[in-house]
C-alpha cells in the first residue's frame, strides 16, 4: 500500500518495481511505499519505506547550432553557439569535429567557427556538412550532423575591361 503502490509488487519476498515501470530520477527521486506482513495466524505489522532513485549519467539527446549560415568571404567568422540537450541538468560537454568538411571549422568556447586561414566563398562552395559531437562529463557523447550554409553576399567588382583602347 502507500503513495506509489502501484508502481511495485512482491514477488518471492522481494519488493520489485512492475516491468511497466521505469524508474528516472529526473522525473521521481523516490517511491513511498508501505509494506504489509501477515503471520499464519492473521497478525500484521506494517512498516513505511521510501525507495531512493539512484541518478545515473544518461547519454545526451541533441546538439543546436544557434545560426547555421555564414557570409562569404568572412575568414574566421563565428558561426553559432553549440549547444547540447541532456536530461542530466548540470552536466557539462566538451565537443569535437569530424565529419567532411572538419578542416575549414574549429570549436572555440563553444562556438562554431571558420578558422582564421578560412574564407568562405559562396561561387566555389555554398555550404559546409560538419559532424558535432558532444562528450558529457561522465564520457557518453551524441553526435549530430550539421550543414552551415554560405551566404552569398554583394561583392564589388574586381576589374574593368575595354573592347579597345584605342580610337581613330
Amino acid at each position: 500500500s502507500g503513495t506509489d503502490k502501484d508502481s511495485f509488487k512482491i514477488v518471492d519476498g522481494q519488493l520489485k518495481l512492475k516491468s511497466s515501470v521505469s524508474a528516472d530520477y529526473e522525473t521521481k527521486s523516490s517511491y513511498a511505499v508501505t509494506v504489509t506482513a501477515t503471520d499464519s495466524g492473521s497478525l500484521t505489522y506494517s512498516d513505511d519505506f521510501t525507495v531512493t532513485v539512484n541518478d545515473v549519467n544518461e547519454v545526451p539527446t541533441a546538439i543546436t547550432l544557434s545560426n547555421s549560415t555564414v557570409n562569404e568571404n568572412s575568414a574566421g567568422a563565428i558561426v553559432g553557439t553549440l549547444s547540447t540537450t541532456d536530461v542530466d541538468s548540470g552536466d557539462s560537454h566538451t565537443y569535437a569535429l569530424s565529419g567532411t568538411d572538419k578542416d575549414s571549422f574549429e570549436i572555440v568556447d563553444g562556438q562554431l567557427k571558420l578558422k582564421s586561414s578560412v574564407s568562405a566563398d559562396y561561387e566555389t562552395k555554398s555550404s559546409y556538412a560538419v559532424t558535432v559531437t558532444a562528450t558529457d562529463s561522465g564520457g557518453l557523447f551524441y553526435s549530430e550532423n550539421l550543414t552551415v550554409t554560405v551566404n552569398d553576399v554583394n561583392e564589388a567588382p574586381t576589374a574593368i575591361t575595354l573592347s579597345s583602347s584605342s580610337i581613330d
